[in-house]
């Protein structure tokens, strides 16, 4: 098979031509399998001692059938970058199961199973990509766990590049052919992956395109740590990433206008994967395919998109009418900007030459 740097510039070559389709979320389909604590465990972890179930990154190592199921439905239903089953993958989030020193093991499954797939699905005129997910981890490095002190941190900056290294290098070994930055809440967080992931460039003596995805926690149109789109773009955008765009927290309808607002300033590709709706009262996602396929198909034709998907709620199902939504829409054409000293607190400041 072609290797990374040949995939990879058959994906700049692709997204000139169309929109690309990312796929769903796992954990929502992983819920829909029925699976019992002994599937999340297997035989590896039979005598563990902490309980497993609901730790979904794990079944890459038990039962990695079911996540390669999962991400061929997602491939039949027309995606064309599967995104890895590796959101909590992370030393600080196994630590919760007292799995830490299994994180580099499920990210380098993880990538495998998602490599496997695509492979499947790729023909000479249709490439198929992986994208290794990284979660934000369950800590934040911008603010305290404890109102009472204000200073405190539960880790520090350090640290968080080394468990976000451990992650990538997991990620690239199994096959990702890029790393997905994912729901970054606190954009601290996000540098420190941008440093493990240029660090690992730089131990290895090759490229590794990175992409990052923030979630705005309101209709306020900012993080958790307090930034604005514009601000999340002007703090990261040395990294010069493949795409940035937004995940998570909102439905494509009220996503729209901070999508909008990012793509005014970003000089590279855009990409979109907002939740099915809002959540109901129970913590479910109502809003059917159509639905949002019919939002994201208007921003695609708004020009607001390079690549698109769905996030929490949505299904093979929501995948299969986005594809259908975006088909024959021309992508984003990523801006040129004069070189400008561009910097930022929770707003952006701009340094005209």
């Amino acid at each position: 098979m072609p290797d990374r740097c040949t995939r990879i510039a058959a994906l700049k070559a692709a997204v000139e031509q169309r929109i690309i389709v990312l796929d769903g979320p796992k954990g929502t389909e992983i819920q829909g399998k029925g699976l019992t604590e002994a599937d999340f465990r297997g035989s590896r972890f039979a005598g563990h001692d902490r309980d497993l179930k609901g730790n979904n990154d794990i079944l890459n190592l038990t039962r990695p059938d079911v996540i390669e199921a999962i991400h061929r439905d997602y491939a039949e239903a027309g995606a064309e970058i599967i995104s890895t089953n590796s959101f909590n993958a992370n030393a600080i989030s196994q630590g919760e199961y007292g799995l830490a020193d299994e994180s580099y093991a499920i990210n380098k499954a993880a990538a495998a199973a998602a490599r496997k797939v695509a492979d499947e699905f790729t023909t000479p005129d249709h490439p198929r990509w992986v994208a290794g997910a990284i979660g934000p981890t369950n800590a934040t490095l911008s603010l305290s766990p404890d109102v009472n002190q204000p200073e405190y941190r539960a880790t520090d900056f350090d640290h968080m590049v080394c468990v976000y290294a451990e992650a990538a290098a997991g990620l690239v070994d199994g096959g990702a052919d890029y790393l997905l930055i994912e729901t970054v809440f606190d954009t601290l967080n996000a540098k420190a992956a941008i440093a493990a992931v240029l660090d690992l460039e730089k131990a290895r003596g090759e490229p590794i395109p990175m992409a990052l995805s923030m979630t705005v926690v309101d209709r306020s149109g900012r993080n958790l740590s307090g930034q604005t789109v514009e601000a999340f773009w002007a703090s990261i955008r040395h990294a010069k990433p493949l795409s940035v765009g937004l995940n998570c927290s909102l439905g494509a309808d009220q996503m729209r206008t901070y999508a909008a607002a990012l793509s005014r300033v970003a000089d590279t590709l855009i990409h979109a994967y907002p939740n099915a709706g809002l959540p109901n009262d129970l913590g479910g996602y109502d809003e059917p395919p159509e639905t949002t396929s019919a939002h994201l198909g208007e921003w695609a034709g708004s020009g607001l998109l390079n690549i698109v998907g769905g996030c929490c709620g949505t299904t093979p199902q929501h995948t299969r009418a986005i594809v259908e939504a975006v088909s024959g829409v021309p992508p984003r054409k990523p801006l040129t900007h004069p070189q400008h000293m561009l910097l930022s607190g929770l707003e952006p400041f701009r340094l005209a030459s």
